[in-house]
């Protein structure tokens, strides 16, 4: 595990990138051959992702429970909806056996929401963290002077 930073730091990143958010809501908890079978899709797609950087994966963090939630880190729009339509990765595969398993029979929900991020368009602080998020996935650097508060994050100045 990695070593709590006990200092506030910030998260950088240089240039644009994008924020995936997604998720899986287990509607009908009794039907484990269905949610289980959607869950079990994602480890793989994060290994395959991992193991080939070249397909602008960053990294991640996961929450799990009833709704679950990861939220991922890509060098690029085109990375990821690249990824999303490869024939040659697991995603596919994954979309296709879900809407063949579920579709719309409400067993299981799934969701995403993705963000394209713009330099001076973001702020983050981390007290007493490990690196986590964009923090981890980016670069960290002191959260003192101009990157002290919210407000000073986000000026054009803070973002160089």
């Amino acid at each position: 595990m990695a070593a709590i930073i006990q200092q506030r730091v910030t998260g950088r990143m240089q240039g644009e990138f994008v924020v995936f958010l997604i998720g899986m809501r287990i509607n009908r908890w009794w039907k484990v051959h269905r949610w289980l079978r959607v869950a079990m899709a994602m480890p793989r797609m994060i290994r395959e992702l991992t193991s080939h950087p070249e397909l602008g994966f960053l990294g991640a963090e996961q929450w799990f429970g009833r709704t679950t939630m990861m939220v991922s880190y890509w060098r690029s729009m085109d990375h990821l909806m690249t990824y999303a339509k490869s024939r040659n990765h697991e995603h596919l595969p994954a979309w296709k056996a879900f809407n063949k398993l579920v579709g719309t029979n409400g067993d299981v929900g799934i969701w995403h929401e993705t963000y394209r991020v713009r330099p001076g368009d973001y702020e983050s602080v981390y007290a007493n963290m490990m690196p986590f998020g964009l923090g981890k996935v980016g670069q960290l650097v002191a959260a003192h002077g101009p990157r002290e508060s919210a407000a000073g994050r986000l000026a054009p100045a803070a973002t160089a």
